[in-house]
């Protein structure tokens, strides 16, 4: 009993944190490990669980991307075949390979939302001095997005960090409007390796539950809450979360 009310608790800090910033993977796979749940069964088993949080979230997000629909549609296209394929090569790969190039894919990743802002309007002033650019820009950032959701298929933990970045990259600069499209590729990435993990057999439905209960109460509300927060205030969080599960990993990893 006392393992599920861990894992439920896990569920809820995690949707709270992946919807306002991103890292609640951070928390719910090593809940999922520490109750005894095998490394690879805990990573799909976590990409099921954290899926309702970001279902929720993208939901209460619904407003803010009206405007958006067409870069939406896009979105969720590319999430699900980079999801798919991104879950096939977790499923062809041994952990421990991916899991030395996690950290640095992370610090990319950091330094991506930091600067992201710079590159975008460098890539836009190349645009304009030249008439191919902005063809090159846009394929550009479309292989960086299947990118993405190969990487979240691949390994959820950090999604919603280099989700943000890349949507910095793109010129997105309202952080509520880039929290809901995270929420979306989110979603749609994991919808698409929970399939092939089922598949596989690859899923702790049991533990799996107790954290996705958790996630779907943590990410609803969260999202509501911070949509009233400073946009200057959660940019800053993700920074900080960015550099603090980066240094993490690299810990882990090479400590």
């Amino acid at each position: 009993m006392m393992d599920f009310i861990l894992l439920f608790i896990a569920g809820l800090v995690g949707g709270i944190l992946n919807s306002i910033a991103g890292g609640g993977s951070f928390i719910t796979f090593p809940a999922l490990v520490f109750v005894g749940v095998t490394p690879l069964i805990a990573n799909a088993t976590n990409t099921f669980s954290s899926c309702a949080g970001y279902l929720s979230g993208a939901y209460a997000f619904r407003n803010e991307l009206t405007n958006h629909k067409k870069e939406v549609l896009f979105t969720v296209l590319s999430s699900v075949v980079g999801g798919g394929v991104g879950a096939y090569l977790l499923l062809q790969t041994s952990e421990s390979t991916f899991q030395t190039a996690i950290p640095w894919l992370l610090l990319f990743a950091t330094l991506l939302f930091i600067f992201g802002g710079k590159a975008n309007l460098f890539l836009k002033s190349f645009s304009n001095h030249n008439k191919y650019a902005s063809h090159f820009r846009m394929v550009f950032l479309a292989m960086v997005l299947l990118g993405v959701c190969i990487y979240g298929g691949f390994f959820n933990a950090g999604l919603g960090i280099v989700v943000l970045s890349y949507l910095t990259l793109a010129g997105h600069s309202n952080i509520n409007v880039m929290n809901g499209i995270k929420l979306i590729v989110s979603s749609s990435v994991s919808l698409a390796a929970i399939l092939l993990f089922i598949l596989n057999d690859s899923i702790a439905w049991i533990e799996g539950s107790a954290v996705l209960v958790g996630t779907l109460i943590g990410g609803y509300f969260s999202a509501a809450v911070s949509m009233k927060v400073p946009q200057q205030y959660v940019r800053w969080f993700v920074i900080l979360m960015s550099c603090i599960i980066t240094i993490y990993f690299f810990i882990v990893t090479y400590g």
